[in-house]
């Protein structure tokens, strides 16, 4: 038998069995995969910018906010973990993967089902039915077990698996990621609310320091020692520092409220001295990227398993090409008449394989593997993307905290320069050198400086959080080994 293409034509004498193979396989070539192929690249650390000398530093703890070492917030992130709502979508999507892994793990293995058909029927008198059942009015019944087995010569079932189980590691990954950022969205509006606690008591100590001032400018302008041009002045500085405390309380609330909804528990919040950003320690500085940072974060490792699943899935789309093959047998009893459905000479079986092989379907196959081929890619450029971000995070956290840091320094020496300032005029005041107006004065300097100083240890507090979520939150896991596409 030669073959030419789709065509074929006898050249001389051959077995039947090896005509009828030969012919399948040759035949293949009518619906072939050729040419379909992934255009997108796995890219990695070193592609997305960060250098192979980084070190690798140690992993962050699971419970990372325990470093902070404020009982407040261990406790209303252990609420928020076992309580949002949020999680439990993650969950159910993930056990909607387990189910999914099991049903496609099910269907490839053997398979074996009991039947009991029973039947009344009338029998046409002028067909072809003999008599004596032509016209007449008889009961069928057939009762027999029916088995089939798939048998996966080229890997479409294992790889259809494959891609099932990958996208169960997909949602896992989706579920610790979810953990992680829950965590630190707790973490950071937290301390939000300690920053505006702590500012509006400083607003409260600025009030009852204009009103100490304009007392003080009251007695001068009585006392003749001032005008009213002095009194005016000390008036105005208050009702902008009555708005600045409202604004701290709106602030407050709101962000409150916000707690509440990421703890799903309302009135969890307790204002009180305990509760201060001054309580709160500063976690130990990160100088480097990991170089693992792609193991360490759950969002990535999201998009690798998606990689994994999407390559078995053009895998499987790739092997409908090729003969399908199934174990068929039956074993059981028919008859006409339900009396004798288990009487001897009732008894059928049979068994044999089933060979199916796709020839010409209208490119439904390579329309599929091209969908299948795309998906890929788009997964591919979707964990890019992760790979990218990530490092790109974890060096703007750094980048911040560096800031902040060579900020504090600046502040620091600001703070002491008003403090001195501050006492150098009380110490001229107790000499009956000046009112308490420098006085006042020195200590609205103060004041400010300690305002700015929250502001700025709230940033590393919030900056430190996201450098957590942005190392992985604690999260570790193995990636699977990248492999021709």
């Amino acid at each position: 038998m030669k073959f030419d293409g789709c065509l074929t034509r006898p050249v001389a004498s051959v077995p039947p069995a090896a005509l009828l193979l030969v012919a399948v396989f040759a035949l293949a070539g009518c619906a072939n995969p050729n040419g379909i192929v992934s255009k997108a690249t796995l890219r990695d650390t070193q592609s997305a910018g960060l250098p192979v000398d980084q070190v690798a530093v140690a992993p962050v703890d699971t419970q990372w906010w325990h470093q902070f070492g404020d009982a407040q917030l261990n406790s209303m992130i252990d609420d928020a973990l076992s309580t949002h709502p949020s999680l439990g979508v993650v969950q159910a999507r993930l056990t909607r993967a387990q189910a999914g892994a099991d049903l496609t793990d099910a269907a490839g293995g053997p398979q074996l089902n009991a039947g009991l058909d029973l039947t009344r029927q009338q029998y046409t008198a002028n067909g072809a039915v003999p008599a004596p059942l032509a016209g007449s009015v008889r009961s069928t019944g057939t009762a027999q077990l029916s088995g089939s087995w798939e048998i996966d010569f080229f890997g479409k079932n294992h790889a259809a698996l494959q891609a099932a189980l990958g996208g169960t590691r997909a949602a896992q990954a989706d579920l610790a990621a979810a953990r992680t950022l829950l965590a630190s969205q707790v973490a950071r509006t937290y301390f939000q609310w300690l920053r505006l606690n702590d500012q509006q008591a400083l607003a409260q100590r600025l009030l009852a320091q204009r009103n100490q001032a304009l007392q003080l400018v009251q007695s001068r302008v009585s006392a003749g020692l001032d005008s009213n041009v002095e009194l005016r002045q000390a008036e105005s500085g208050l009702p902008e520092v009555r708005l600045q405390i409202e604004s701290l309380q709106e602030q407050r609330t709101l962000t409150q409220n916000a707690l509440n909804a990421l703890v799903f528990k309302p009135n969890q919040l307790v204002a009180g001295v305990s509760h201060s950003l001054i309580n709160v320690k500063i976690i130990a500085p990160v100088g480097s990227i990991p170089a693992d940072l792609l193991g360490r974060r759950a969002d990535i490792a999201a998009a690798r398993w998606r990689v994994e699943a999407a390559s078995q899935d053009v895998s499987s789309a790739r092997a409908q090409f090729y003969p399908n093959v199934n174990l068929m047998a039956f074993a059981g009893f028919s008859s006409i008449g339900l009396d004798r459905l288990i009487s001897t000479g009732s008894e059928q079986w049979g068994m044999g394989p089933a060979l199916r092989l796709p020839l010409f379907d209208g490119g439904r196959l390579r329309a599929n593997l091209v969908g299948k081929t795309a998906d890929l890619d788009g997964a591919i450029e979707s964990y890019n993307v992760s790979v990218i971000d990530a490092v790109r995070d974890v060096a703007d956290q750094l980048a911040i905290l560096q800031a902040v840091g060579r900020q504090q320094e600046a502040h620091r020496a600001a703070q002491a320069a008003a403090d001195s300032s501050y006492a150098f005029a009380v110490q001229r005041h107790g000499a009956g050198l000046g009112n308490l107006l420098p006085v006042i004065a020195a200590q609205t300097a103060v004041l400010n400086q300690q305002r700015a100083g929250l502001d700025l240890q709230a940033r590393v507090l919030d900056t430190q959080v996201a450098l957590m979520r942005a190392l992985g939150g604690g999260y570790l896991a193995e990636l699977p080994a990248p492999k021709p596409l």
